[in-house]
């Protein structure tokens, strides 16, 4: 599918937390207990995501007016990569990183590392990232993968 990704704005914030909220419960409840999703959930408020803003590089893809995925880059780390639970394996999140890959190449930077959730391991796997390490936050399994910074178009 294809969408248009751009810097995401401060008019966006309700939306993205709208939209990761409804993923962590649709997608990442199946790996993850309720307590790491409530956990998780409490940092994407909307209030959060404001916050976020000022601090990352956030992008959003939107689709006939509705934000249906957002990705952010915080230096060399890609973070809070989710998509729409209707609208996953359409794309959406390939078209996300090639826009964060395409940030980072202008930044100079060399490559790229995702702390995953088991949920994504896969997505980011098909895209060449490599699993470096497993880090636990309580109940909350990630996992540290990494690429080099080539085109993945």
């Amino acid at each position: 599918m294809d969408c248009e990704i751009r810097r995401a704005n401060e008019q966006d914030a309700d939306a993205i937390s709208r939209l990761i909220i409804a993923t962590l419960h649709t997608s990442n409840a199946q790996d993850y207990p309720a307590a790491v999703i409530a956990q998780v959930q409490h940092s994407f408020s909307p209030q959060a995501v404001r916050h976020l803003l000022s601090q990352r590089q956030v992008f959003v893809a939107q689709a006939a007016g509705d934000i249906v995925g957002t990705a952010s880059l915080d230096g060399a780390v890609v973070r809070s990569v989710f998509v729409a639970p209707a609208r996953q394996g359409q794309g959406i999140g390939r078209q996300l990183l090639v826009e964060l890959e395409r940030q980072a190449l202008g930044a100079g930077l060399t490559q790229l590392t995702v702390p995953a959730s088991i949920t994504a391991e896969g997505f980011y796997a098909r895209l060449g990232f490599r699993t470096l390490r497993e880090q636990f936050h309580g109940e909350e399994r990630t996992l540290i993968m990494q690429r080099p910074l080539t085109p993945i178009l």
